[in-house]
């Protein structure tokens, strides 16, 4: 079951008719409009199904692969302003190196070809420091040079305590600011507001 935030948390794009457009293998192809892109990427199994669902109030929205690991197609949502991009995940170990090469060609072919790629939602599971495919994917998106927000996922199951501590311990394995990483829950919606106003700040260009 993908969660959506418990009734009474406002999803920040409810009301923004976020809907599926396709898959896509091949990271040449660009949907029409042309509109800024946000790409959300991660480990496989880290949530990123649970939380594109929490940011549109869209329950299925978007759905958790069958096999993860063998998924090799960008998910496109367009919203009106802006496409939210459901990259693959990766890490999976069961993955054949056919298919972990496949992953990094649409990956790299992405993150260097994509003139409309305004930023990139890196999320990472809250209750683990960085994995050494974390860090190795890091310098992939340092190689890009494209703004990345990491975003720290399953929140809920933090206690209050590790809930404060998290984000400044990862953004410190990470050689971040503290304010580059962000602590969200898709289950109980701690944060989802947050991480919502901050992709419309990148979209539209304003100041923080």
């Amino acid at each position: 079951v993908v969660p959506t935030p418990p009734e009474g948390t406002t999803a920040p794009f409810a009301e923004l008719s976020a809907d599926f457009i396709g898959s896509y293998p091949d990271p040449a192809t660009r949907p029409e409009p042309q509109l800024p892109e946000l790409a959300f990427i991660g480990r496989s199994n880290v949530g990123k199904s649970s939380l594109l669902n929490a940011l549109t109030g869209r329950k299925g929205l978007a759905r958790v692969s069958a096999t993860p690991g063998k998924t090799q197609t960008m998910n496109v949502f367009q919203l009106p302003e802006f496409y939210l991009i459901d990259l693959p995940g990766y890490g999976f170990a069961k993955a054949s190196k056919v298919n972990r090469a496949a992953y990094r060609r649409l990956v790299e072919g992405y993150f260097t070809r994509r003139e409309t790629l305004t930023g990139v939602v890196w999320l990472l599971d809250s209750r683990h420091d960085p994995s050494k495919d974390d860090l190795a994917f890091q310098q992939l998106l340092a190689d890009s040079g494209r703004p990345v927000l990491a975003v720290l996922t399953k929140a809920d199951k933090l206690t209050r305590r590790e809930q404060a501590e998290r984000p400044a311990a990862i953004a410190a394995v990470l050689g971040v600011p503290d304010d580059q990483v962000q602590l969200v829950s898709a289950e109980t919606g701690l944060g989802i507001a947050d991480l919502g106003e901050s992709i419309l700040t990148a979209i539209r260009g304003e100041s923080a």
